[in-house]
């Protein structure tokens, strides 16, 4: 009975508020509703100025510290219950050159084993006590390991840390399970439909032949089995020094993460300074080779017709990546190429999206809304400490890869030309909101604190990024992009590929100014 006193004078009331809302006046006035009339940008009249919570007081600095063994330690300030602690290493594929390649793939699946001091079903239980959560993601350039738990739990997370990278056990039968893991991962990426990750795979292995960023993110098949417990302590041995970690906090009080990473990086030494017989390799030189960009082809002929894995069959589909030299994170014309990768964009014909897609960027624009017969076509920017990939990945019916190809050429001679004033602010503004989107993520936060810490000793603030991006001119963008196209192409071809044109038909179209592509026809290939 009370409730519904309550639910029916609410409805009253609610709807005398409306209509006076929408009059302008008292319920049953003749004005004229003014609805349609309120601008966006203004307070509404009719309803009580918001109370603001004052900012002054919050600070977003970042502390960094750096340990006598020459471990840094980094941490922000968030507000919540929860934190995120983690480390990231100048570790990951490109420095596998002595040791056998896929060694960074095996610690992602022997991370948070058994270890020294703890068991795998101890650091699980902890974790879960504490409502958190742990990974590790290794790239071509950094590996990290990361946890998330309760603010209270951080002590526990930091010694976990420690543990898993400095003391793992690396039992036998961990790493006939992480041999079995890995195997899965790779016939995993031969069924998939979605071919991303080995057309990256490919065009980095074209773009860096055979050095530094070129060699694999994943395990090549014939390494599984040469990939053992003391190679894989030889790797951690050398790789896994406090000089090239950071571990970083995001939530925590700084002296605090000071204090437990003294106590558990600092004064517990790794296992292989407590057992040296783990390590059959005691001199294993650090590769610190600058990353060389040599362009190239890499193709692999496949019959992609059954890739479905349901009842509906997808397309046939022939994938193609044109690549050209771009630049690091560090260097000052970064930016430039990722306004210049945001104006590109692109995506996929049937992928789902809202406000802020980009449905106005060129490759929707000039080549997906254009061709019906275009599955997908995207750029990204790979950046790296010393070195950047700046490509476009295209896929079609086989029928179709030569005209896919010279559309896409022809998109990446375009921006060489000039471009509205529009087209190059909704980029940049697209950019900024992007980076802000992303970093009210903590995880991300963690991510970006420790990769800039990692790789500059500092961190700097996305208010930084803001005015560099607001900074970039249309003369900003067509000096990179030409600089670009001059580089020597980068291509990585995967599916049926009878009607791919030839390496020097590409690289002349590039050069030519219009990317057209004289010599195709059905009977090209690449040489």
């Amino acid at each position: 009975m009370f409730a519904s006193r309550v639910t029916h004078s609410g409805l009253r009331s609610g709807s005398n508020a409306i209509v006076r809302f929408c009059s302008g006046g008292e319920a049953g006035s003749h004005a004229k509703p003014l609805i349609t009339k309120v601008p966006l940008s203004e307070p509404v009249a009719w309803l009580p100025k918001p109370i603001y919570a004052s900012s002054s007081g919050i600070s977003n600095e970042t502390k960094v510290t750096t340990l006598e063994n020459g471990l840094r330690v980094a941490s922000e300030p968030k507000f919540g219950n929860f934190c995120t602690v983690g480390v990231a290493i100048d570790s990951g594929s490109r420095f596998e050159v002595a040791c056998p390649s896929g060694i960074s793939h095996f610690l992602e699946k022997l991370a948070y084993g058994n270890t020294q001091n703890m068991s795998r079903e101890h650091i699980m239980g902890t974790f879960e006590k504490l409502g958190g959560i742990c990974d590790c993601q290794s790239s071509r350039d950094t590996l990290i390991y990361a946890t998330s738990v309760e603010a209270r739990g951080m002590p526990e997370a930091v010694q976990i840390l420690s543990e898993v990278i400095l003391r793992p056990q690396l039992q036998p039968e961990e790493i006939t399970d992480a041999r079995m893991s890995v195997t899965f991962d790779l016939e995993d990426l031969q069924l998939r439909p979605e071919k991303d990750f080995l057309l990256t795979e490919m065009i980095h292995a074209a773009a860096f032949r055979e050095n530094t960023l070129g060699l694999p993110k994943v395990s090549p098949p014939e390494n599984i089995t040469k990939i053992d417990r003391s190679t894989l302590f030889t790797y951690l041995k050398h790789h896994h020094t406090p000089k090239r970690m950071v571990l970083a906090g995001v939530g925590v009080e700084h002296d605090a993460l000071v204090e437990y990473a003294q106590k558990y990086f600092v004064e517990t030494p790794p296992i292989w300074e407590t057992d040296e017989t783990i390590a059959n390799v005691h001199n294993l030189s650090v590769d610190h080779s600058v990353a060389q960009y040599t362009g190239g082809i890499v193709q692999e002929e496949a019959d992609l017709s059954d890739v479905s894995i349901g009842p509906n069959p997808l397309p046939e589909l022939a994938h193609i990546v044109i690549g050209l030299e771009s630049v690091g994170h560090q260097h000052k014309d970064f930016v430039t190429h990722c306004v210049l990768n945001m104006m590109m964009g692109g995506g996929g014909s049937f992928s789902a999206g809202g406000p802020g897609k980009g449905m106005y960027t060129r490759l929707y624009t000039n080549v997906l809304n254009r061709f019906h017969w275009i599955h997908n076509a995207t750029a990204y920017n790979h950046a790296y400490d010393d070195a950047g990939l700046f490509c476009i990945h295209a896929a079609a019916h086989p029928s179709h890869l030569g005209d896919l190809t010279q559309i896409i050429t022809r998109e990446l001679t375009a921006m060489n030309g000039r471009m509205s004033k529009e087209e190059l602010e909704r980029a940049k503004v697209q950019l900024q909101s992007m980076l802000l989107m992303n970093l009210e993520s903590r995880p991300v936060v963690f991510e970006d604190i420790a990769r800039q810490v990692l790789a500059t000793g500092k961190r700097l603030q996305p208010q930084h990024f803001m005015e560099m991006i607001k900074k970039v001119t249309d003369d900003d963008v067509v000096k990179i992009a030409g600089k670009m196209l001059r580089s020597r192409p980068s291509v990585a071809a995967l599916g049926t590929l009878k009607r791919l044109p030839r390496m020097a038909d590409v690289s002349g179209a590039l050069l030519s100014g219009n990317g057209l592509i004289t010599s195709l026809s059905k009977f090209a290939f690449f040489r």
